[in-house]
């Protein structure tokens, strides 16, 4: 049996609750002497006390505890945002629970669950390719949540995103401006309102520079056996078009398949003859593809913005009387590097 809070009362000839108001940190609030304060801290540390988490919460409606739903762990990119939301939530004095969903709705619906049954006071959600109806219950329950990197356009959530029409377009440009005339787009989930805005820039990037959007040239990648399928979709566009002389790669992921599949099949992507252009970096450019252009994602200002939107609900959702602040939608920019000049 660990330390309860009544053998910190009897050690100390305190009242329980006099012990569980300091430790709680409402010792000031309540008129207990510093004095007082100290002792039961110092007793707690030497009796190692641990809280019981899921008491507290039962008692003040709150555990100071996070849910974080990523699509992939092993991912870099998410893996860093958890890294960020992690230190941004310890900053507010929250732990976070993290679990992925691997791109499934029905593993993201059920993860949704476990979490609210885990009484987390909030949720930050990177939404799965077909996102399910929990999401939609958190919102309607007016339950703390907030979306990232990819927004549902049917739910009103609060949510964090880059501008992905403008760093698609941006990163295409620099490629047609390169001189390139025949440049792939290769994507994934098209009805993510993420994937269609870089599409879209894809597309106005080439229709501002004179160029057709010839079908022949867009891949779409399936997520479930993406491997196997970003093989299967450069085999039928190089089969179909072998001018193609750029890559624009709506992920990071794809891109890193397409330099797999581009070294097993002995094609040079780094003599300058082919664009290349991808949406966020990975560490894997740098020594297989050092001319990659990259738009690459704000990590730091999209977690920041996330907890800070989750923590404001929470705190509204915790006032008796406070309306659910409205949803707030952020859009922040990529930084652009051009490594091929």
């Amino acid at each position: 049996m660990g330390v309860s809070l009544k053998d910190i009362a009897c050690k100390l000839n305190l009242s329980k609750t006099t012990v569980s108001w300091v430790l709680s940190g409402q010792g000031a609030k309540k008129g207990i002497s510093a004095e007082t304060q100290n002792r039961v801290f110092a007793c707690a540390r030497e009796l190692a006390y641990e809280p019981n988490l899921l008491a507290r919460s039962l008692n003040t409606g709150a555990s100071k505890t996070i849910g974080l739903i990523l699509p992939s762990i092993s991912d870099t990119f998410f893996a860093h945002i958890a890294d960020r939301i992690e230190s941004e939530a310890e900053k507010e004095g929250y732990s976070l629970m993290i679990a992925g969903s691997g791109s499934e709705a029905e593993r993201e619906n059920a993860l949704i669950r476990l979490f609210r049954s885990k009484q987390v006071d909030g949720i930050i959600i990177a939404p799965a390719d077909a996102s399910g109806s929990e999401i939609d219950n958190l919102v309607a329950s007016n339950f703390p949540v907030v979306l990232f990197d990819r927004c549902l356009a049917k739910t009103e959530a609060s949510c964090v995103v880059i501008d992905n029409e403008l760093s698609s377009y941006a990163l295409v440009s620099h490629l047609t401006a390169r001189g390139f005339r025949r440049i792939a787009i290769i994507t994934t989930v098209p009805h993510l309102p993420t994937m269609q805005l870089r599409r879209e820039g894809y597309l106005r990037a080439l229709a501002e520079a004179g160029l057709p959007a010839d079908p022949r040239l867009y891949g779409e990648v399936t997520y479930a056996g993406y491997r196997e399928n970003t093989r299967d979709t450069l085999d039928r566009i190089l089969r179909a078009a072998p001018d193609t002389d750029g890559f624009f790669f709506t992920t990071h992921i794809l891109a890193t398949e397409a330099l797999r599949y581009f070294h097993d099949r002995g094609i040079s992507v780094d003599d300058g003859s082919r664009g290349l252009a991808c949406m966020h970096a990975d560490p894997l450019f740098r020594l297989a593809a050092p001319r990659m252009n990259v738009a690459r994602f704000p990590v730091e200002e999209i977690s920041a913005n996330a907890v800070r939107l989750l923590l404001r609900q929470i705190r509204e959702s915790q006032s008796p009387g406070s309306a659910r602040p409205a949803p707030e939608s952020v859009v922040l920019p990529c930084r652009m590097e051009f490594r091929d000049e």
